[in-house]
């Protein structure tokens, strides 16, 4: 699971519906992006990161491998 992720949306105070209304993606497909089941594409990955005003480039790295 991508944490980070996860945690920069809720302290956002998006659910993962209103999330990806705002990216114009499906619930279900930024769910598993989310849960890293599937990889954003890279235009899809600059907007999640921009929505959520991140700047670091390990938002969609997994955190349970450590790198």
């Amino acid at each position: 699971m991508r944490v980070k992720l996860k945690e920069l949306r809720e302290a956002c105070g998006f659910t993962q519906q209103t999330f990806s209304e705002v990216i114009g993606i499906s619930r279900s497909h930024y769910s598993q992006i989310e849960t890293g089941d599937k990889g954003p594409s890279l235009k899809l990955a600059i907007k999640i990161k921009s929505v959520l005003c991140y700047k670091d480039d390990d938002l969609f790295t997994d955190a349970t491998i450590g790198f």
